[in-house]
């Protein structure tokens, strides 16, 4: 089966090259940098340790980062490699931890799973050790670190029934790529069923919770937040409700709910935040379409009471918004991608709406609707609904998000559990 696997991958080779550089129109950065996913990359001269950890993309890169602040404080001697398969996730590498490690990190593509890209890869970077965010799994990359005696970690692993079903039709290529693994530090109970029952030895797994419950809101990010928010109402009580990382298919029954929201509340301010920057330009035609008067985030300045839409087109800037607004729906649930991480507005006590499709943070959404700071809502009229009530009764706004900050509160931990994990792992080496 993997013989199979890696012909039918070199085969469609010239088709992902081109997909590439088809999608380098809209986001010039995917045309850059195109040798690292074909495993070219400088020697490292150093011969320190070199771990590696792999974040797709910009939700897994923030949720390692602290997971690499933590260990590299602990251990000055470490090197730190660490590779992304998108733009967005290499620009959040570079913001989050270039100024903090220096020297010490080194940042590339992640090679296409072939062995004549991967085995250069690895020949030149010598990594002691690998770590993989959430589930990313890769038949020849699992294969040659096994062979080189690598060591591979499988971090805040999250497996949901319908991702459990996709990877039990190759059943065979699963199990090895589980056998190869060398440790599975799960999120919940649920996810450790799914990954036991795909074929991983249960003496390899640890269930140990979600490590973006460890997220840290200290006085500076908090002032920050503050200083946003006078921005956008400029000193009124004006209501801003904010629709993040939203995908293609939900901004317009966004804009649907925000209209028949400003019925209700003629000043209301949605700041809209698309997922993909290359959307950035379609989402503000969009909002002009509809006869909305929309500013860029990127322009800077105040947000002027006429202006009924904020885009937010700037990186890095979204744990912000969330502290500056009243309401949020989080995307990428109306739309079946599974959801974007909720923890975040929950721990700035913000109310939270999503759409049903809430498979990659099932259980996260089941604590927070419980505790009811989580509302599931199917059409653009349950969404105007959802947030109207919570916009109309600042008292309830205020207990239901309380409700939720708690739950983030009471569900730290993993990030130290996980980090003692990685460390037991690498004295084994």
């Amino acid at each position: 089966m993997q013989f199979l696997y890696t012909w039918l991958l070199r085969l469609a080779l010239p088709i992902i090259l081109l997909r590439l550089w088809w999608r380098g129109r809209s986001l010039p950065a995917y045309r850059r940098r195109w040798r690292e996913r074909l495993g070219k990359v400088p020697a490292r001269a150093s011969h320190k340790p070199l771990i590696w950890v792999h974040s797709v993309s910009v939700g897994e890169t923030l949720a390692a980062v602290p997971v690499i602040e933590t260990l590299a404080a602990r251990h000055q001697d470490w090197q730190w490699l660490v590779t992304t398969t998108t733009p967005t996730g290499s620009e959040r590498v570079q913001a989050a931890l270039a100024e903090k490690l220096g020297g010490r990190l080194l940042h590339y593509y992640l090679p296409y799973d072939l062995p004549e890209c991967l085995k250069p890869f690895l020949d030149s970077l010598r990594p002691k050790l690998l770590i993989i965010i959430e589930t990313e799994l890769w038949p020849n990359l699992l294969r040659l670190c096994k062979k080189r005696e690598t060591p591979v970690l499988l971090a805040n692993a999250r497996l949901s029934e319908k991702s459990a079903q996709g990877y039990g039709r190759f059943a065979t290529l699963t199990q090895n790529m589980l056998n190869r693994l060398s440790r599975v530090v799960a999120q919940y109970p649920a996810d450790a069923e799914r990954f036991v029952r795909l074929g991983l030895p249960p003496e390899r797994l640890l269930t140990s919770g979600n490590i973006k419950f460890d997220l840290t809101i200290d006085l500076g990010l908090s002032s920050e937040a503050q200083a946003i928010g006078h921005q956008w109402r400029g000193g009124s009580d004006r209501p801003v409700w904010l629709a993040a990382s939203t995908h293609e298919g939900e901004d317009e029954l966004v804009l649907e709910a925000f209209s028949r929201l400003r019925e209700q509340f003629p000043d209301l301010l949605l700041v809209l935040v698309p997922r993909h920057p290359q959307r950035f330009d379609s989402v503000a035609r969009l909002c002009r379409e509809r006869g909305l008067h929309c500013r860029r985030r990127s322009d800077g300045g105040y947000v002027d009471a006429s202006e009924q839409v904020l885009l937010g087109d700037t990186m890095g800037e979204l744990l912000r918004f969330y502290g500056a607004s009243d309401v949020a729906f989080v995307g990428g649930s109306l739309v079946p991608v599974g959801g974007h991480n909720m923890i975040e507005p929950a721990a700035w006590a913000v109310p939270i709406v999503c759409g049903p499709h809430l498979h990659n943070f099932s259980t996260v959404a089941e604590l927070l609707r419980d505790a009811g700071a989580l509302r599931v809502v199917e059409s653009p009229e349950q969404m105007a609904e959802a947030v109207a009530e919570w916009l109309e009764d600042a008292d309830k706004r205020r207990e239901d998000g309380a409700a939720g900050r708690l739950v983030a509160e009471a569900n730290t931990g993993a990030l130290g559990r996980l980090v003692d994990e990685i460390e037991s792992l690498a004295a084994q080496v």
